[in-house]
């Protein structure tokens, strides 16, 4: 129900405050399945998920954002992320309903205030809409596990095409090197999550992107800083450059795992050096 929604959110945003807290509308298909939301399709990663199913359904989508919106009174820590975007109308929808819930609430007498919304990009026409999709938000994250997978056309779940899905291939650098100038053209933040982020091999190239941030689990912090202090910005940039010239994914990962090591961070990659 909306009152358990904005229990649980407020108590999330309670406990991070004045940290803030960046939560996603209801994310599911593909492999995020609900047992009492049974999706089932014959493509399910091409089908209905993310926004597409809150859009297709406005009463759950307003009961969450109801809900987040309540929560966040007084606190004023939060943000609120759109997952699997993949048009310029699926987020001026979804900002009407934001809007809709928003003048609601203060129908109702109650004090909210409107948090910064972002989007994920986790699809290829995100990518090549990257400007015009961060003209209408706060803030881009980029979500690299469903990205590589669309982009290399690779089920990462599936054991007979599983070597194939490298976020180190020529065409998600230059794709995810896009992004992040397109989000800053627009004058907005990018970050990226997913298991690229901590990947010691790709972080470098993320910081010479630009990238502003990195979201990953907590055990992976500190191998992550200290790979982020053996580069200067100045430094990691030239990799950038050089790498994204290069045209095979095994080049690449040959070059980082160099790099790496003469940066004295073997270690991170393989067992023993």
């Amino acid at each position: 129900s909306e009152t358990e929604q904005k229990i649980m959110y407020r108590q999330l945003l309670s406990t991070f405050n004045p940290r803030p807290v960046v939560m996603r509308t209801l994310d599911i298909g593909g492999d995020k399945q609900l047992s009492y939301f049974p999706l089932e399709e014959e493509n399910p990663f091409l089908g209905w998920r993310g926004v597409r199913i809150t859009l297709d359904h406005p009463d759950i989508f307003l009961q969450q954002l109801r809900a987040m919106l309540q929560a966040n009174v007084e606190l004023h820590n939060l943000s609120i992320m759109l997952p699997m975007v993949t048009s310029v109308s699926e987020v001026e929808k979804s900002m009407r309903l934001l809007q809709q819930a928003f003048d609601e609430l203060t129908e109702e007498g109650i004090a909210v205030k409107m948090p910064p919304v972002g989007i994920m990009v986790e699809v290829p026409s995100a990518v090549y809409q990257a400007y015009e999709l961060a003209k209408r938000v706060d803030f881009i994250s980029v979500g690299t596990n469903d990205l590589i997978q669309y982009l290399l056309a690779v089920d990462r779940n599936n054991a007979r095409v599983a070597q194939l899905y490298d976020g180190l291939h020529p065409a998600v650098l230059r794709a995810l090197a896009d992004v992040a100038k397109a989000v800053h053209r627009a004058g907005k933040k990018v970050s990226i999550c997913g298991e690229l982020a901590s990947d010691p091999l790709a972080v470098p190239l993320l910081l010479g992107m630009g990238y502003d941030g990195l979201s990953m689990s907590a055990r992976s912090l500190l191998r992550m800083k200290w790979v982020i202090r053996q580069f200067s910005m100045r430094d990691a940039k030239e990799l950038t450059k050089e790498v994204l010239m290069m045209d095979d994914v095994s080049e690449v990962r040959c070059h980082m795992e160099m790099v790496l090591d003469d940066a004295g961070l073997g270690g991170l990659i393989r067992a023993g050096a």
